[in-house]
């Protein structure tokens, strides 16, 4: 099944599915001939003949590299249960080539479970590290050179890549840890700020340090923290400003939509004179659902007169006008609409899309005007 973000899902896990970026697999060959390398010179430096390596290196390379990402995906499953046992929620989550991603939609309120979901991975890696240790030192030792090696190389990994995420690296579970600690003294905003801070300060040394070695890996993981702090600490602000904002503070009050009897014509006017990617879909002013301008076009020009938008009506996701902003927001990454319907007593009074939510937050960050005194919509309600 096809993924979001030129990603595929492989699976599940507690019905949050599992996805492979096409990273991945780019990078598994070029680990395994990397790995296979580093068994060669292991035999050399242990004098072991190549024919006692027991089976092609690059074959034992692969080995470990799969190995490792099972690792990183066992270190995201721990992340993921915790948070769903704090009463988080998870959308998916994502191995790619730096690592895994558990894309959190909703965090622990609690600054406590933040911490511990945190935690969880790193001593996931380094519990999986003393077992691979632990296993490689119990294999017979003639004779088994190859399986030692490979239990031994992914066990270190392990125990590296448990101590680097424990570095206070912000957006890493380090940096997490220590925004959890901050949070008690300085609330959610400024806790994010320092500790996105100490991010950016790391990735800085982690830039220096790889340009001084040259390290081109480590100058890459120094860009990907860097931008990953900036980032995250754009979504808290945009959170604490869009939970103060109530749809119908940002929403376009709207009436009519184009009705499923009309033709695909008739929509396609409607679409391009209101200027959006897409209108709701009504029948008799209630609303069914939107039609999108890019299904109608897919529709050959001589039948659109012919159809109607009943046959081309999406699902519609609705929102309140008093629902705070963060409600819409999620609702749009989860089911990705062009927009939602604003709905009061199950008739239509508005729309939101992407253009009212960085209206929004462009409006907020010009001119710092607290969200409270927003205008509220005041127009007077359909009976």
């Amino acid at each position: 099944m096809r993924g979001r973000r030129g990603s595929f899902q492989m699976g599940s896990f507690r019905g949050i599915p599992i996805r492979i970026h096409f990273s991945l697999l780019l990078v598994l060959p070029l680990l395994a001939f990397l790995f296979g390398g580093v068994f060669r010179q292991a035999a050399a430096v242990a004098k072991v003949p190549p024919e006692a390596v027991g089976g092609a290196p690059v074959l034992w390379g692969l080995a470990v590299a799969v190995g490792l990402f099972a690792s990183v995906l066992l270190h995201e499953m721990a992340h993921v249960v915790y948070a769903l046992r704090a009463g988080g929620q998870v959308r998916s989550i994502t191995l790619m080539i730096v690592g895994g991603v558990s894309e959190v939609t909703e965090m622990p309120r609690r600054s406590r479970d933040e911490v511990l979901m945190a935690l969880v991975g790193p001593l996931t890696s380094l519990g999986l590290g003393g077992l691979f240790l632990l296993a490689a030192w119990l294999l017979p030792q003639p004779g088994s050179f190859s399986p030692r090696f490979a239990l031994t190389y992914v066990g270190s990994l392990n125990l590296f890549l448990g101590a680097f995420n424990l570095v206070p690296a912000f957006p890493m579970d380090g940096g997490r840890i220590l925004r959890g600690l901050l949070v008690g003294r300085m609330g959610m905003v400024r806790a994010t700020r320092t500790a996105a801070w100490v991010g950016k300060g790391c990735a800085v040394l982690f830039l220096g340090v790889g340009l001084f070695t040259f390290n081109p890996f480590l100058a890459f993981i120094a860009f990907m923290v860097y931008t990953g702090a900036e980032g995250e600490a754009r979504q808290v602000l945009l959170r604490e400003v869009f939970e103060k904002l109530h749809v119908e503070q940002v929403m376009t009050p709207r009436f009519h939509g184009v009705e499923v009897d009309a033709t695909l014509e008739d929509a396609r006017g409607d679409i391009r004179r209101a200027r959006r990617p897409a209108l709701p879909a009504t029948e008799q002013d209630r609303p069914v659902g939107w039609v999108v301008l890019e299904d109608v076009l897919q529709v050959p020009e001589a039948e659109r007169s012919r159809r109607t938008v009943r046959e081309q009506v999406r699902p519609a996701v609705v929102v309140s006008p008093e629902d705070n902003v963060w409600v819409a927001i999620r609702k749009m990454a989860e089911a990705q609409p062009p927009l939602l319907l604003v709905l009061e007593r199950g008739r239509l009074v508005g729309t939101v899309d992407g253009d009212d939510l960085n209206a929004a937050m462009a409006l907020h960050l010009s001119s710092g005007e607290d969200t409270r005194r927003w205008p509220r919509w005041r127009q007077e309600r359909p009976a």
